[in-house]
């Protein structure tokens, strides 16, 4: 899958590498994702973001005209990302799961983050359904319907 992923900080770079194992072709990039810098995701299928990373509508809208179809956040907060918008655009959003991160040392969650980000990038790529880490407004593809308990 072709990602780009904003606001990367330099201490975060090893660990995504070390998750990935070269499975995707991931951009990293330092900038935070804007209405200007929507633009590097072009051509791009996801996004990796972080909470500080604006996902208005209009930063959605420009997202799904660059062809973009998931949002994966490294963060367990879905806050800064308009469902709506997301949801109009048929763009699915993960989060990473709080309880994967139970038990974590501080030192250790660069790598967890990276993990649980990259976890979630593949289950996009494969059609399955990303659990309790999805935040999509629609249902995904689990056998049970999901009910209004389940958030979807």
């Amino acid at each position: 899958m072709r990602v780009v992923a904003y606001s990367i900080k330099s201490f975060e770079k090893e660990p995504l590498a070390i998750a990935n194992h070269k499975k995707h072709d991931i951009t990293l990039i330092s900038n935070s994702l804007s209405t200007i810098t929507a633009s590097y995701a072009e051509g791009k299928e996801a996004v990796i973001v972080f909470n500080e990373d604006e996902l208005s509508e209009d930063v959605i809208t420009r997202l799904a005209a660059f062809g973009v179809k998931y949002i994966a956040t490294r963060s367990t907060s879905v806050v800064h990302i308009d469902h709506d918008a997301a949801a109009k655009h048929n763009i699915k959003i993960a989060n990473v799961s709080a309880n994967s991160l139970i038990g974590v040392a501080e030192k250790g969650l660069p790598l967890a983050l990276a993990k649980e980000t990259i976890l979630n990038l593949d289950k996009f790529q494969n059609g399955s359904c990303l659990g309790d880490t999805c935040v999509c407004s629609k249902a995904c593809d689990r056998e049970k319907p999901k009910t209004e308990e389940d958030g979807h």
